[in-house]
């Protein structure tokens, strides 16, 4: 049952009881009774909300994110079965006190209020936006991504990696392809420079000894290798550094966007532009609300598809750090600070021409079911940052974030250690994404946390070699091989998941909220249906307790079967706790 609600006072009715909601200035008191809360977009520090403050506010945190989120959402239910969803893209305020919920939003914001089971609740919650996007199959299989693959050459030489350590991939992703000054023309590339229009593929020569000879060959040998490629984007118009080299083209595009008006602009009719400290300071951003912004933005990069080009990773979109924009739309900056993500996203999956292609966002908002995937943004290589991913993924999933992803063993700092790494690899394996990336080598933010590693790749094998444990390669294959496997029952859970608008991964709470045992539960999770996953987070563990809510339950490594609502012990040289749910003990 959902109701809109937008009276002084109301006295609401639901599954477990009554909530006396109070209309104050700039705030709502929310009397009602429960014992946890859940929701609130991706929460790096906690699942349940119960005892917090949380901000809904897109923002970007370069690693150990804590009360910060790329990806928030004004949403949340109780276990009591309440829910609410306020209907504004300005930042907001949820305090989650004993007996009482105190919502600071602006005045005027309509919200949804929800009755039921969680189940039901972010069923309809996602509906208000419409229905999930399914990604397609061969998004399900191993991903892999590092910053510094900036050749066709090194590129094309992860084809013969794999198959050298026999190791599974169904996606490549290239971050350092672009001139970093247009992120639509490959690096390199020869050209007429066009100050409005777009470019063909046959605009552009390619020298033989350029960074990418022959991208659309390129594109061809890896889909003959069975990997699709997704390219990295960045909303900006960006502004040359100092140390950059000079760009035509850049030049004439941000030209181009002021004359046109397809920038967001300040109060004042001016282009907006990132404020200095911050990420692509001085940059412009285009603004997606305006359909020649789209059109234009859009048409630069369809020779990219044309080429073959699987999908985007669109990075960025935390841009919005004032209040008094001006948006085609007639929003102004208050009311997109978290809204711009989400329709940064939404722009690029309405250009993208079929069910075959996707996006992988680090930022968003609401409604991102409708724009997947979702991956947890920059992370450092630590058992503590691991912990924080899952925390995030299992959020993410009570706001009906489905497909998501984490950089396998962290992104940035240190190269992770093979015991973290392989517990990373494991708890990646019965997740919706399963991808490992890094950072740029010696770091992404050399002054503040340098690696020291001359490669800072992630890949299996270069952390196999690096920790001198000569049993990590095999196992970390094991599980890749284990993926392999389970594709049949995840791509039929995410087609099930998406058609019934509900998570893929999830807190025990999800299913067992009648169980107090599973409400501060953030380190165990369902894949589906049917299975049971229990990371180990702990550095040097060889086991753990594990909490199995009612049911019976059977090892997924030796068959042993367990009666639920019961704690048991696992202990194993190197594999984590996996149950799968069966009928009968």
């Amino acid at each position: 049952m959902t109701t809109r609600y937008m009276s002084s006072d109301l006295d609401f009715e639901f599954a477990g009881g009554t909530a006396k909601i109070r209309r104050r200035e700039d705030s709502i008191e929310i009397a009602l009774p429960y014992k946890a809360a859940f929701g609130g977009g991706e929460r790096y520090n906690t699942v349940n909300l119960k005892g917090h403050t949380i901000n809904v506010a897109v923002e970007a945190k370069f690693c150990e994110q804590g009360e910060k989120t790329y990806c928030p959402a004004p949403f949340f239910f109780t276990d009591s079965g309440f829910g609410l969803y306020a209907a504004t893209g300005a930042v907001t305020r949820f305090a989650f006190g004993e007996g009482v919920v105190h919502v600071e939003i602006p005045r005027g914001t309509e919200l949804t209020l929800f009755s039921g089971t969680p189940q039901t609740i972010i069923a309809e919650y996602m509906s208000l936006f419409g229905g999930a996007v399914l990604p397609p199959e061969w998004a399900f299989a191993p991903w892999i991504s590092t910053h510094h693959w900036d050749t066709q050459k090194k590129a094309e030489r992860q084809i013969e990696m794999l198959k050298e350590y026999d190791f599974p991939a169904g996606v490549i992703v290239l971050e350092a392809w672009s001139d970093e000054a247009t992120f639509y023309i490959w690096n390199g590339a020869e050209y007429q420079p066009k100050s409005n229009g777009a470019f063909a593929y046959d605009d552009f020569a390619f020298s033989p000894n350029g960074a990418w000879p022959n991208p659309k060959a390129m594109i061809e040998r890896l889909h003959a290798a069975g990997l699709r490629l997704v390219l990295w984007q960045i909303p900006v118009y960006k502004k040359l550094g100092d140390g950059e080299r000079g760009n035509e083209q850049n030049a004439l595009d941000r030209a181009n966007a002021v004359r046109q008006g397809l920038c967001v602009a300040r109060s004042d009719g001016y282009p907006y532009t990132i404020p200095d400290g911050n990420w692509f300071a001085g940059s412009m951003i285009p603004d997606f609300s305006n359909p020649e912004t789209k059109r234009d933005w859009f048409r630069k990069r369809q020779y990219l598809l044309d080429i073959g080009v699987d999908g985007f990773k669109t990075d960025g979109g935390e841009f919005i750090y004032c209040d008094d924009l001006q948006f085609h739309s007639g929003a102004n900056g208050a009311n997109m600070r978290n809204a711009y993500a989400q329709s940064y996203t939404a722009a690029y999956t309405e250009f993208l021409p079929s069910a075959d292609k996707i996006l992988f966002s680090r930022a968003g908002y609401a409604g991102q079911h409708t724009t997947p995937i979702l991956w947890a943004g920059d992370q450092k290589s630590t058992f503590a940052e691991l912990r924080a991913q899952l925390r995030a993924g299992l959020s993410a999933a009570m706001s009906g974030m489905i497909f998501w992803g984490f950089d396998i063993g962290g992104f940035a700092g240190k190269l992770p250690g093979g015991d973290l790494y392989l517990r990373a690899t494991q708890t990646a394996c019965f997740c919706p994404i399963m991808q490992w990336h890094s950072e740029p080598d010696g770091g992404q933010f050399k002054e503040l946390m340098a690696t020291n590693e001359a490669n800072n790749e992630r890949s299996p094998w270069n952390i196999a070699s690096a920790s001198g444990d000569p049993m990590l390669l095999e196992r970390l294959r094991f599980y890749y091989k284990l993926r392999l496997e389970l594709l049949p029952y995840i791509r039929a859970e995410a087609a099930k998941c998406a058609k019934e608008n509900r998570p893929m991964i999830y807190p025990l709470a999800y299913a067992h909220m009648d169980d107090e045992n599973t409400h501060g539960i953030d380190d165990e999770f369902m894949l589906g249906d049917d299975l049971l996953v229990a990371p180990i987070l702990d550095e040097g563990a060889a086991g753990r307790e594990v909490y199995l809510p009612s049911g019976n339950w059977q090892s997924y490594w030796s068959g042993e079967r367990h009666t639920g609502r019961a704690v048991i012990r696992f202990a194993h040289d190197w594999h984590i706790p996996v149950f799968r749910k069966i009928a009968s003990a």
